[in-house]
């Protein structure tokens, strides 16, 4: 994520051409690239801002099918906001600390039975560049580079046996960063709501702007999520803006139906 190079290269790709791929493969490219990777919480902090909103709004829309009153939106959108943050923040943070305690389990096991049974070890290097297409001499020339340095020994079993990828991240700042998230995006279906508490004075329809306001959140977070799954950003934005909208159709007719029952 946030690899500049890397998003040149998928350009170039996109477009055919040959010259960009050749400048996002330059060996200064690569080695800067290696040394300015950042990112690391993007996808955190976007994927914590689109169900903020989603389900901000779906509160919103709701209530207002129910016409009910706008002090209801508020409480009910502030205790979601709240409530679902603190969820959502906490349960990022226990996912990943759970994730990163397993990797460093598993590392732990691949040092230890490589000091204690190394030939078992170099059995499985062995194998997984075997099916690489390595045979006779050059498979036991890989197989001697790699066991030779301990390090480059476990983190080849670490990815090609396990499919484990270690990350530098921190348990904490992943849940600050969706619970940030959440609380800053799913604000936004609200914020024409206090704006109408505070100052009375202001006589726009307050639903149609929240839905303009959400909308338009929506596809910026959802283009945005293009960073993180490299798909194109429009296709990106207008998929979460269908995704939202679709819920707050959904919430909309819900509240509606419960105020027909008399609720």
């Amino acid at each position: 994520m946030g690899d500049k190079r890397i998003k040149n290269a998928q350009d170039a790709y996109d477009k055919k051409d040959i010259e960009s791929t050749k400048k996002a493969h330059t060996k200064n490219a690569i080695e800067h690239s290696e040394k300015h990777r950042t990112g690391k919480y993007l996808g955190d902090f976007v994927y914590g801002a689109l169900d903020g909103i989603v389900t901000t709004f779906a509160v919103v829309s709701g209530v207002q099918g129910a016409q009910l009153s706008s002090s209801i939106i508020l409480i009910l959108g502030f205790a979601n906001l709240i409530g679902d943050g603190v969820s959502m923040g906490v349960g990022n943070y226990l996912g990943t600390k759970s994730e990163l305690d397993y990797i460093k389990k598993e590392r732990k096991r691949e040092e230890w039975e490589i000091e204690n049974y190394p030939e078992g070890e170099k059995m499985e290097i062995r194998h997984i560049f075997h099916k690489k297409g390595f045979r006779g001499k050059d498979l036991d020339r890989v197989t001697e580079i790699v066991i030779s340095d301990k390090k480059t020994w476990v983190d080849m079993m670490m990815t090609e046996e396990l499919g484990l990828m270690e990350e530098e991240k921190t348990p904490v700042l992943s849940g600050i960063a969706t619970f940030a998230a959440f609380l800053i995006a799913g604000f936004i279906p609200l914020l024409i709501f206090v704006l109408k508490l505070f100052i009375p004075s202001i006589t726009i329809n307050t639903f149609q702007t929240s839905i303009f306001l959400t909308g338009l959140a929506l596809f910026v977070v959802g283009a945005m999520r293009s960073l993180v799954t490299k798909i194109s950003w429009i296709r990106s934005g207008l998929e979460m803006l269908f995704i939202g909208g679709l819920t707050a159709v959904v919430a909309y007719g819900v509240g509606y139906f419960l105020r027909g029952l008399g609720v």
